[in-house]
């Protein structure tokens, strides 16, 4: 995707961002393809087991599923403009935000982060995304 294809928006009315994300993202409306990308957790796609007991692995495989999937719909991460996190101890905050970092650029995608009780496979950690590709 091209940097001038999503437009980053930020209104100093609000609050600003504490991590890797925009308040907002825009992309236009023609020429475009919107992708949804479900949930991801951090199974390794060649064994369908989770990689690892700990957070920090699980996210970093979530992210590559992600971007496994993103690629498989013609685009990659940087094409992501609004992204969901879900974690089931948001004391790894810190971490899931380090670790997004090494797999996104400015402008970062609008995000949201919820904390849940479970999650599938007792992984403690999912994302889903979605992706806006140019026709």
């Amino acid at each position: 995707m091209h940097p001038s294809f999503k437009q980053s928006i930020h209104s100093a009315a609000a609050p600003a961002p504490v991590g890797t994300y925009s308040q907002a993202i825009a992309v236009p409306a023609e020429d475009a393809r919107t992708v949804w990308l479900s949930g991801q957790i951090g199974l390794d796609p060649a064994t369908g087991q989770m990689v690892a007991s700990q957070f920090e692995p699980q996210a970093r495989q979530v992210f590559a599923n992600l971007a496994a999937v993103a690629q498989a719909a013609g685009g990659t991460l940087d094409d992501v403009v609004k992204i969901n996190l879900y974690l089931t101890d948001l004391a790894e905050f810190p971490i899931a935000n380090k670790v997004m970092a090494e797999f996104f650029a400015e402008p970062y995608p609008a995000r949201s982060t919820l904390g849940v009780s479970a999650l599938p496979r007792g992984a403690l950690f999912e994302a889903d995304a979605v992706l806006v590709l140019r026709r």
